[in-house]
């Protein structure tokens, strides 16, 4: 068993993960060629990110490839972050299109024998699979070839294709307790996820944000935020509840996401009241997370994982369309410790406003909210897991 999985052994704190990494790093002078896989989503592609900057601040020297899906917001999100990436052609089984699914071994096929290639060429010490599309044929492939491998799982639940890889994976880095019934559990470590540093990093920032929102410093906010392709429960929610929230008072800064902007404009017409704040996308994190008094969101790990860092009071509403209802376990290792408050999918439309506007106004309830999700903060996961990837490259 590790070291770090010693110091993070904590059955009370489902969420709670290594504070310190000490692990030793023989030759961390010599420059490591990594390849990191996988994407998708954000909840998948800012971890990967994240690993990727932890490895080049132990080493600046360190050649990183990502290993992507074409088509997906990888190929558009790594590349901004200063990396090179390279697309193969796969995709998901579709469970509505059993046309589209004809095409799915022939894909799969294509893009084990490009990963091989991709591995050829570059010549990695390790590959790192973040879950999404592209983690399963390149870490296939790597395994396959001998090259060890480290897997990054997010979620409470595993998926069908880390399970897989996880039989051959030198290391399994999660965030929750009980994983062994997923993978080897000589070979898990509880490292907590990634997160974007720049996003939590709000002290000082209310004023700045509140200036870029065009909001006043003397009434309460609520955040409520979908994720990068937002959430259409979460907009009906706050659609349905907006005259409340007007005649409250209270500002809210609505993220509402791609898909769902431009119809919540039409709706609202031109004449949208000042304390009202849509956008489509939250390209300053911080600043909004500075801005809010509550916060309204899902229940996606990485984003928990920003919501403990950034110790605010939060009302979380996981999604019911992911596998196994993992949102769902997600979020009540939080309500368990009483670090967050919780709203069904299916209530969310009668009773999320009403919750929300309780909330803001119950001083109590929010400081033991924002205490409690606080002691749950993993804020060096990226650093954790990065010098886990350089150990098996030591070990190797």
């Amino acid at each position: 068993m590790s070291r770090n999985q010693d110091i993070a052994n904590n059955p009370k704190l489902p969420l709670q993960g290594v504070r310190e990494a000490k692990l030793p790093l023989q030759g961390a002078g010599r420059a490591r060629r990594i390849i990191i896989s996988g994407g998708g989503t954000g909840g998948h592609i800012f971890p990967a990110i994240a690993i990727a900057n932890a490895l080049k601040k132990l080493n600046p020297a360190t050649e990183i490839l990502f290993v992507g899906a074409s088509g997906r917001m990888e190929m558009e999100k790594v590349p901004a972050a200063g990396y090179e990436i390279i697309g193969l052609d796969i995709q998901g089984l579709q469970r509505k299109s059993i046309l589209k699914n004809l095409m799915f071994p022939i894909k799969l096929l294509g893009s084990v024998r490009k990963a091989v290639k991709i591995i050829k060429d570059f010549k990695p010490d390790a590959c790192v699979g973040v879950g999404g599309y592209a983690s399963g044929p390149l870490l296939y492939a790597a395994g396959v070839m001998g090259i060890p491998t480290l897997i990054q799982e997010q979620n409470s639940y595993a998926g069908i294709t880390n399970k897989w890889l996880g039989k051959k994976a030198k290391k399994i880095c999660v965030a929750f307790d009980g994983m062994e019934k997923f993978f080897p559990a000589g070979r898990i470590i509880k490292t907590g996820n990634p997160i974007r540093k720049e996003s939590v990093d709000i002290a000082g920032k209310q004023m700045q944000a509140l200036e870029l929102y065009k909001l006043s410093s003397r009434k309460k906010t609520i955040l409520v935020t979908g994720g990068s392709l937002g959430a259409g429960t979460l907009n009906k929610s706050i659609m349905a509840g907006l005259d409340k929230i007007i005649k409250a008072d209270v500002q809210v800064i609505w993220q509402t996401g791609k898909f769902y902007y431009k119809g919540i404009k039409e709706q609202l017409g031109d004449n949208i009241h000042p304390n009202i704040c849509v956008v489509e996308f939250l390209n300053r994190m911080d600043l909004a997370f500075a801005a809010a008094d509550v916060i309204i969101s899902r229940a996606g790990a990485g984003t928990i994982a920003e919501l403990c860092v950034i110790k605010k009071p939060v009302i979380l509403v996981p999604s019911p369309n992911v596998a196994e209802d993992h949102q769902t376990k997600n979020a009540l290792a939080l309500v368990t410790e009483d670090a967050a408050a919780f709203v069904a999918d299916r209530d969310a439309e009668l009773k999320l406003v009403d919750k929300a506007l309780e909330l803001l106004n119950d001083k109590n309830l929010q400081k033991k909210l924002s205490d409690n999700i606080g002691r749950l903060a993993m804020p060096n996961a990226d650093e954790v897991i990065a010098k886990e990837v350089i150990q098996i490259t030591n070990n190797n």
